[in-house]
């Protein structure tokens, strides 16, 4: 005869598969969840920006929302002053910094190949610089192997020295292996986000407002319009007018490398191209920007108060914003010498910076800005 604890037993073993099922919070996660209930409590926060009403719109958070919430903050400091649960409170609030945490977390856990991510979570300041010595010295020996170091009379035409093939070769192959890595992790990201309930004929109206709020950095301001914190208490809009000379002066540098291709494939017009060209001029209008843009973030970031971010990113956030102004700065060398005989060594130097940059990208602070456009998106769609 079947004892009678066997229901009870087959029962306890389904909750301990269902328990199985559900993916463990992290320390980090942890912290984000547990202030998340206090903030869903007291919600005075609720107009500041796109992460609160998210949060009203869940009862309990899970792993996927905890990344989602993370990476929709946009790290301005707003809430934290307002708080009054914040340190020295026993609760002890501060969702820019718990959030902080987790998007380091989101930067690694969703990172294809995923060894490479964590590799760059540990280690993001020496991988980036080794990465851009390294391939610079190779270009070097390269063109040392080749011929002169500092070769007269190449008039600004680096295929000379690299043909045009080998480096469409070697910039696509990096360049593609970036996009395909980001691709990867963002879908893992998106896939693993809770299903919202939108109609598909939402989707149109929710991806102009999420790339409205993208293109102008929206949550950058505060809530208030006056901007975000950073020393203290005091808001300002730098932080905001900084990241948008970054945004557009990489969009500027990038558009300067898409008129070339142009140029080249279609027109039959090969580089190098006068300093008058629109290809050249996109480029030093982006280069400027690169160099305004990270020049102030670095700035900003050197004189940020503690309480405002995760002092763990503070080197590898650094360590982006240089490698992204040394790129700048190694451009605008190179076309201002690209005429004498430090051709050589400036296109060395500024080809290592480049794939340094490309091969990084998907792993550290570049991909948070990816992560926060799907977030709004997600956003979007759900307050729909």
């Amino acid at each position: 005869m079947p004892s009678a604890d066997v229901p009870i037993q087959a029962e306890k073993a389904r909750a301990v598969e269902t328990v199985d099922l559900i993916p463990l919070l992290n320390e980090d996660e942890a912290e984000v969840a547990r202030q998340m209930q206090i903030c869903n409590a007291c919600r005075y926060c609720e107009g500041f920006c796109a992460v609160f009403p998210a949060m009203t719109r869940r009862l309990e958070f899970g792993k996927a929302d905890i990344h989602y919430l993370a990476n929709l903050c946009h790290n301005c400091g707003a809430c934290l002053h307002s708080c009054q649960y914040a340190p020295p409170h026993e609760f002890g609030v501060n969702v820019p910094q718990a959030m902080a945490k987790v998007r380091l977390n989101t930067y690694g856990d969703y990172a294809w190949p995923a060894a490479f991510g964590r590799l760059y979570k540990r280690n993001g300041v020496t991988l980036s610089v080794a990465t851009a010595a390294a391939l610079s010295l190779f270009l070097l020996l390269t063109i040392a192997m080749q011929g002169e170091l500092f070769p007269q009379g190449l008039n600004g035409n680096f295929y000379a020295l690299f043909p045009h093939n080998t480096l469409a070769l070697m910039f696509g192959a990096v360049f593609g292996f970036s996009l395909l890595s980001l691709g990867i992790g963002v879908r893992r990201f998106w896939n693993n986000l809770s299903p919202g309930s939108s109609e598909g004929r939402a989707k149109p109206a929710a991806a102009l407002e999420a790339g409205g709020a993208v293109l102008t950095l929206k949550y950058l301001d505060g809530g208030h319009g006056e901007g975000c914190t950073n020393e203290g208490d005091k808001f300002t809009l730098w932080r905001r007018r900084f990241h948008h000379f970054t945004f557009y002066g990489f969009m500027l540098c990038f558009a300067a490398t898409a008129v070339a291709t142009l140029y080249h494939y279609l027109l039959d017009l090969p580089a190098p191209y006068p300093v008058t060209s629109l290809p050249v001029l996109l480029g030093i209008a982006g280069g400027i920007g690169l160099l305004i843009g990270p020049a102030g973030l670095l700035a900003l970031n050197l004189r940020r108060h503690p309480d405002h971010g995760d002092a763990r990113q503070r080197p590898m956030d650094r360590a982006f914003i240089v490698l992204l102004f040394l790129v700048s700065l190694s451009g605008l060398v190179l076309l201002a010498l690209r005429d004498t005989s430090w051709l050589a060594l400036t296109l060395a130097i500024h080809l290592g910076l480049v794939m340094a940059f490309f091969l990084t990208m998907p792993y550290g602070k570049f991909a948070h800005g990816i992560y926060r456009a799907a977030a709004l998106f997600k956003s979007s769609l759900e307050s729909r």
